[in-house]
């Protein structure tokens, strides 16, 4: 399946109005009453958090069967360590990491190992996984895992109990945690960002994981200021959620150095140099990496679990998700066990007719997903039902570049989407890089969503990459 930016109706695209006058109208409205800290250009889309902000999290109950993918990060797949037919009880390892930039998988329910092979993913090609029946009459209890002070540890065992414990960047990287407490050499961290902003449309776990677990994030942000050995900890937070930053601030302790601060609801504000240029007015180097100026960032899921697992000597086994969108009758935020299907994460909340659309993550940097037998993985911060278009909307159009500027005007990293987007048409990949800095872009998706002319500018940026990375790969085997 192609990548795709799942991009919201063209009902919701008036709304915020894609044509540029009533964004810039927006965006000054908002920064004539607010002093919040952002960075340069950005969007404003239709926030839709009102479905499922006020909704606490619940769990709902086990799907018969869960498939694992051994690959739900960056880096080399977990490698098994269980056999068909053998019995794991919930917290249990099944698959260890096979590299320092890779994490281990824990069974997510007490059950038996029904097989293991190829499972369909969201981005397209089969990836092995792990096929685990639950016993549903089983307590689900986690039995797996004993009690420790990460206050007694060392930088070094934190680092490596974080990777034992399988934990990623929940926010959507799926970036081995670990790795960014081990900054290279010659690199120190001074400062810890706590990611609580949570831009995309619909999605609301984040929030919700700052009000209902702030005691297992400030537990967490403990363990990566002494594995990091920053000297603070910032939590940003966009202030459409004013509560979250008020709850915080009023529970953290006052002989710790952490600090929750505001910053201008924007997108994509969560994405770390953009952050990091709100919160401290520093810029990643073209290249770079966040340690290049000494900061480390961690989205507030992530730390929320390192704070509940560390402590326990568990393994990251479940994640909050936001079930959201038009299609969906009872949205709202879930604990839902790594492996889950999102054909029976549906059925649960329950549908308000056809589903023409299924996205996992947010809209705007999300994937479509072809099938819903895709399974819920690390990096799945929400599951997206949008309905079918009305018979009579007529599609969009893909029309000819006018040259009106607004991609640039939109883009957060001071690219030139439109001459981007013309030299993937003209099939010029090579000169995309080298000239025009097309690996810097992380597909946001604001070039496409503010086109008059509806070009799937991002999607072209993602097939150019792939075409860059094949070649490149192709040439490094031809000179071995």
């Amino acid at each position: 399946m192609k990548h795709q930016t799942a991009v919201l109706d063209s009902k919701l695209a008036v709304e915020t109005g894609r044509f540029g006058f009533v964004k810039r109208l927006n965006s000054g409205f908002v920064s004539l009453f607010q002093r919040h800290k952002t960075f340069d250009h950005g969007i404003y889309p239709v926030e839709h958090k009102e479905l499922t902000a006020h909704k606490p999290i619940r769990r709902l109950p086990f799907a018969d069967e869960l498939v694992i993918p051994l690959q739900q990060h960056k880096g080399r797949p977990a490698v098994p360590i269980v056999k068909v037919g053998q019995e794991v009880v919930r917290g249990e390892p099944i698959a260890v990491a096979d590299h320092f930039v890779s994490v281990p998988m824990h069974a997510p329910a007490t059950g038996v190992i029904r097989a293991i092979g190829l499972a369909p993913t969201a981005e397209g090609p089969k990836t092995q996984a792990i096929y685990l029946k639950v016993y549903h009459a089983a307590s689900q209890e986690v039995l797996y895992g004993e009690h420790r002070e990460p206050e007694t540890m060392s930088g070094k065992d934190i680092i490596q109990a974080v990777q034992d414990a399988g934990l990623v960047g929940l926010g959507g990287g799926a970036f081995p945690s670990h790795v960014k407490m081990h900054p290279p050499a010659g690199r120190v961290i001074h400062t810890l960002v706590v990611n609580g902003c949570e831009c995309e449309p619909y999605l609301t776990c984040d929030h919700r994981i700052m009000l209902e677990q702030t005691d297992a994030l400030l537990r967490g942000i403990k363990i990566a200021l002494r594995a990091t050995r920053a000297e603070r900890a910032i939590i940003g937070v966009e202030d459409n959620k004013l509560d979250a930053i008020a709850h915080l601030r009023a529970r953290i302790p006052k002989d710790l150095p952490i600090t929750a601060e505001a910053v201008r609801t924007k997108y994509p504000q969560g994405a770390e140099k953009m952050l990091i240029k709100a919160l401290l007015d520093l810029e990643v180097p073209t290249g770079g990496l966040t340690a290049d100026v000494g900061v480390a960032v961690f989205n507030v899921g992530t730390l929320a679990q390192m704070g509940d697992l560390l402590p326990n000597t568990q393994g990251l086994i479940e994640r909050v998700v936001t079930v959201s969108g038009p299609a969906v009758a009872n949205p709202g935020n879930f604990m839902v066990p790594i492996g889950t299907p999102v054909r029976f994460l549906l059925n649960q909340v329950g549908l308000n007719g056809p589903v023409g659309q299924v996205i996992l993550g947010g809209p705007m940097m999300g994937m479509a997903v072809s099938s819903l037998d895709v399974p819920v993985t690390k990096s799945v911060s929400g599951v997206v039902a949008l309905q079918p278009e009305a018979p009579d909307v007529v599609r969009r159009q893909v029309y000819p570049c006018i040259k009106c500027g607004e991609c640039l005007n939109a883009c957060p990293i001071s690219l030139n989407p439109s001459m981007l987007g013309e030299l993937a048409v003209a099939r010029e990949y090579g000169t995309m890089t080298e000239e025009y800095h097309l690996d810097q872009c992380f597909e946001c998706g604001c070039c496409s969503y503010v086109c008059p002319s509806n070009i799937p500018l991002t999607q072209y940026f993602r097939i150019a990459k792939s075409i860059n990375r094949d070649a490149k790969k192709h040439h490094e085997q031809k000179q071995h």
